[in-house]
């Protein structure tokens, strides 16, 4: 019995989720299928965590044990060659036979971009939030400061999905223009655009035009990472304060927070590992 390790791209536009569900394909589903017909036994493939409808995804981590003398190469070659969904298994590993994608996983990080113009995309439109209005990128950096460490995240959990508890640590979150993002004086906006795997909705744009959120933490709740960027962009458009944001972060009150931004600017980039 073998325990594969996969890392995970998908287009997350047309699916329902990760996770298997009755009604609605999901990207768990397709992958389940998939691998199924290449060992020819039913597998289980366990997901680093779910992602929403229309999130997309460019480092899922998953893991699935098999009884098989197929190698990894193999592996990945026949699933790729046979999954119709945009889904593409990046990497195959065999991996020590208590590995968990979950329960392994140290942190992850999902970015988030917006496009902030006055004239919206046609083409890449599934990977971006538009926002006409412009933004504060300076008050909305002041806010995700407030977000590192150890907080009761409640504020910003969805409605009707209660865990046990809502306490959470993040390790980074920051916001700019991505044409402000530069390791050194000698980057161009391509080279930028080279740091994100997710760019080819973003060649030939205009990188001032375009911000990113990035957070990275031990764990998230439902829609939280959402539910912090529609709250950042209330501060951003002069809704709330600085102070409100604290408030809102302290009170642990979700009618508090701002709207649920759209899944089709998240992505989920990277799951770390010990």
């Amino acid at each position: 019995m073998k325990n594969f390790k996969i890392v995970v791209e998908y287009d997350g536009t047309n699916f329902a989720g990760w996770q298997v569900q009755k009604n609605g394909i999901t990207v768990q589903g397709e992958l389940q299928k998939a691998i199924s017909v290449i060992l020819n036994q039913q597998v289980k493939v366990i997901g680093s965590g779910r992602t929403d409808s229309g999130v997309h995804a460019l480092g899922q981590v998953a893991n699935f044990h098999a009884n098989t003398n197929i190698s990894s190469d193999n592996l990945l070659k026949g699933v790729n060659s046979i999954i119709k969904t945009p889904i593409v298994i990046k990497s195959c590993n065999i991996v020590s036979s208590d590995f968990h994608a979950r329960y392994s996983s140290l942190s992850k990080e999902y970015h988030y971009y917006i496009l902030n113009s006055t004239i919206p995309w046609v083409l890449g439109k599934d990977y971006i939030w538009y926002i006409k209005a412009p933004l504060n990128i300076d008050i909305m950096k002041q806010c995700c400061e407030m977000l590192t460490g150890e907080h009761d995240f409640k504020s910003f959990e969805a409605s009707g999905s209660p865990r046990s508890h809502t306490i959470r640590t993040i390790y980074s979150a920051d916001i700019d223009y991505i044409g402000n993002i530069a390791i050194s004086p000698f980057q161009t906006s391509s080279d930028i655009l080279a740091l994100y795997p997710h760019r080819l909705p973003f060649i030939g744009r205009s990188m001032e035009k375009i911000v990113l959120f990035k957070i990275e933490g031990n764990g998230f709740l439902r829609f939280m990472v959402r539910n912090i960027v529609g709250t950042l962009v209330m501060a951003g458009l002069s809704k709330i304060t600085p102070n409100d944001f604290r408030y809102i972060l302290e009170v642990k009150n979700r009618d508090l927070a701002g709207a649920t931004a759209p899944a089709r600017g998240l992505f989920l980039t990277s799951v770390n590992y010990d």
